[in-house]
């Protein structure tokens, strides 16, 4: 299911291969986020054109709107939105525990209003299940509570505990009919490495697909992102994948597949454009500044994304100031694209001994 193909000797950075039912996957790899089973503003052939080899959808978004037994009874997810490629979809755990005032946590699950229409819904760690079984996904993640930075560590074990009853009962569930799906466990812990040891001692009892790090990216500092990751990642088989959650800015790559994580997603390269924000290899610059009003320059002179091998920094300016939605399609694939080929030079100094 995964296999490892080249292991740095000068730190915990591989390339491997993780095979699932819609194809294989090069890791380490960053994964667009398609929350309501479209990568914002972007095409399905610009992501093939980006050489895009899997995406994510969410099980909160899409249950409530079309329904998870809507899109089932259209094909499944892929077929749904025409993307034939892998596809991650996450428990939708973060999205309910942001609500805050609109959710009761409960022993055996959560109960919130949807941010839609006010009306009740409930998440059990057995209907996430069923939910990504009628999207028909390829990688599937349990239950979870995201714990909000900064929390107490007696918040964060608490929280903490009931995450792990949770995964322990979508395991179970999904050992009985696995469906040529795989489910990663979910580790959690705060910014506390005695709670982060704890949770993957907990999780790595299961032989989950491979396992992700939760909880982080969530306002702490950067040093500190790194610290757990890294403290993290070595608690984590190393035969299995390595999933950081919501971790996706240019400079959050190096370091985390340094300290041997495999799999990224983050909204931010998309996000970050609909605002006018685009990545280059000077830091992130924003669009509608006036200095590019008469700047025939590409948005990066050094990338190779079609965005700037055929359109100017003025005119997509022009398309921002006049709030056409192109602008924002043009910057969210060069943003992607930029990550993508950040994570590919990344690779090959891992191939040649470098990293």
């Amino acid at each position: 299911m995964f296999e490892i193909t080249v292991q740095s000797k000068k730190s915990n950075a591989r390339l491997g291969v993780l095979h699932t039912a819609h194809g294989p996957i090069e890791t380490p790899v960053f994964m667009p986020v398609g929350t309501q089973a479209t990568v914002k503003g972007v095409p399905v052939d610009a992501l093939h054109d980006l050489q895009t080899q899997i995406i994510l959808g969410n099980v909160y978004h899409l249950n409530l709107r079309p329904t998870s037994e809507r899109i089932r009874a259209l094909g499944g997810l892929h077929h749904f939105m025409n993307w034939q490629k892998p596809i991650l979809t996450d428990s939708g755990g973060f999205q309910v525990f942001s609500l805050q005032n609109q959710r009761t946590i409960e022993p055996d699950g959560v109960t919130f209003k949807s941010h839609l229409d006010g009306s009740k819904h409930r998440l059990t760690p057995k209907r996430v299940i069923d939910i990504q079984r009628n999207l028909g996904s390829d990688i599937m993640m349990p239950l979870d509570i995201c714990t909000p930075y900064p929390s107490t560590q007696e918040q964060v074990d608490h929280d903490m505990a009931i995450t792990h009853r949770w995964e322990k009962e979508a395991f179970d569930y999904w050992q009985k009919n696995p469906n040529d799906q795989l489910l990663f466990g979910l580790v959690q812990g705060g910014t506390f490495k005695s709670s982060r040891k704890l949770s993957a001692e907990a999780l790595t009892q299961h032989d989950f697909s491979g396992f992700s790090i939760g909880g982080l990216s969530v306002g702490e500092p950067l040093e500190i992102l790194n610290e757990m990751t890294d403290y993290t990642a070595q608690l984590l088989p190393k035969d299995k994948p390595r999933y950081l959650m919501g971790v996706g800015l240019p400079e959050n790559f190096r370091a985390a597949i340094k300290s041997g994580i495999d799999m990224f997603d983050c909204v931010a390269p998309t996000r970050l454009a609909r605002h006018g924000n685009f990545f280059t290899n000077e830091g992130k610059k924003n669009i509608r500044n006036a200095q590019f009003q008469d700047d025939s320059e590409p948005l990066d002179s050094a990338c190779q994304c079609p965005v700037c091998k055929q359109y100017s920094r003025a005119y997509i300016r022009h398309l921002n100031m006049a709030n056409e939605a192109l602008g924002a399609t043009l910057l969210s694939i060069h943003n992607i694209a930029f990550v993508f080929q950040l994570i590919e030079s990344i690779k090959s100094e891992i191939r040649s001994g470098d990293l």
